[in-house]
């Protein structure tokens, strides 16, 4: 058990883009749930949020997740109704303490 899993208050599914067979031979690509993972969301900081801004990111979430979380960069953390769309991971200066994923929430189509 790594040292952040008591701060991980949550429970966000994994889908990832991917191809699936279509049963007739050919490919269909869709969104597939891929595993579940325990998190922790934040909202970034002003920092964060006007470096993203000045990269053409719009960040919206920080979500932290165990270390070997396996958690990418095109991935969606879904919860309930709400999505979040990973715009990159990173893992701090000591290795094997926790991955961070930086996410811009998706808006439901009304």
């Amino acid at each position: 058990m790594s040292r952040v899993s008591r701060l991980l208050n949550r429970s966000l599914d994994v889908w990832r883009f991917t191809r699936v067979s279509d049963g007739m031979g050919g490919w269909v690509e869709t969104w597939a749930k891929v595993s579940s993972v325990r998190a922790r969301l934040s909202q970034p900081n002003a920092t964060e949020r006007t470096l993203a801004d000045q990269s053409g990111v719009k960040l919206t979430h920080v979500a932290y997740l165990e270390p070997d979380a396996a958690v990418r960069r095109g991935d969606e953390l879904r919860a309930s109704a709400r999505k979040f769309k990973v715009l990159a991971t990173y893992e701090p200066s000591e290795p094997g303490t926790y991955l961070r994923a930086e996410c811009e929430a998706v808006q439901a189509a009304a």
